[in-house]
């Protein structure tokens, strides 16, 4: 009896790690405004791959896990960002600038 609850120990606290990794989603967008003294970002989602589609795209709001990391980005920067939903509070635990888009000067063709 003691190694079935053990093992149904195990199995509970591995379902808890598993929920808390798979609540984290990887995704693209461009920030909007940030508020470094309450520690909120508010990103515009930019779909992958279809130019011109972020028309009506949804605009969030959310904290940041990591204050320090508003240092490093401004209203406009393309970002990637990792968003974990805790207890209804979507969190920011990962925010890197996106590469940016570079444009080809037509009269660099050779």
């Amino acid at each position: 009896m003691k190694i079935a609850g053990m093992i149904m120990a195990a199995a509970a606290a591995l379902s808890i790690v598993g929920t808390s990794a798979l609540a984290q989603h990887t995704r693209t967008g461009m920030i909007t405004r940030i508020d470094r003294i309450s520690g909120t970002i508010t990103i515009r989602d930019m779909p992958d791959g279809t130019t011109g589609a972020n028309t009506g795209a949804a605009t969030e709001e959310f904290k940041v896990q990591d204050g320090a990391r508003l240092n490093a980005v401004h209203a406009g920067d393309r970002v990637t960002f990792a968003v974990s939903d805790t207890a209804g509070t979507k969190t920011i635990t990962k925010l890197d600038k996106a590469d940016a888009v570079t444009k080809i000067d037509k009269n660099e063709k050779k």
